[in-house]
């Protein structure tokens, strides 16, 4: 990925809605409309983001009939792709520790 490029993708995924986007088209393809739905944002403000994403070149976009079909490119996206999958693999790592506390703690009350 060239350095403007490479910067034009850092500055697209800076923004959380956009990284969760990309998250949701990590491993499949999602019409515009299902990734919509997943956010409490009007159905134009994700047409934006996914157009910002899809002009630095972190997805692809595949139109069959009026339907617009998005789907991480991850071979365009080069280091910034390991970057971003150890990011939400941190994450989940987190939520599993949180969730694992959480059960300690529920534990450790039922049984005092």
């Amino acid at each position: 990925m060239a350095k403007m490029r490479l910067m034009e993708a850092v500055q697209a995924v800076a923004e959380p809605r956009r990284r969760e986007i990309l998250r949701l088209v990590w491993d499949t393809e999602l019409s515009a409309g299902e990734i919509a739905e997943q956010f409490d944002v009007t159905f134009g403000a994700v047409s934006q983001h996914l157009k910002v994403l899809r002009d630095s070149g972190l997805v692809t976009l595949r139109q069959e009939g009026r339907k617009r079909y998005y789907r991480a490119d991850r071979a365009a996206m080069g280091p910034l792709a390991d970057y971003l999958q150890a990011m939400w693999a941190a994450r989940l790592d987190t939520l599993a520790d949180l969730a694992e506390q959480a059960e300690r703690a529920a534990q450790e009350k039922g049984t005092t």
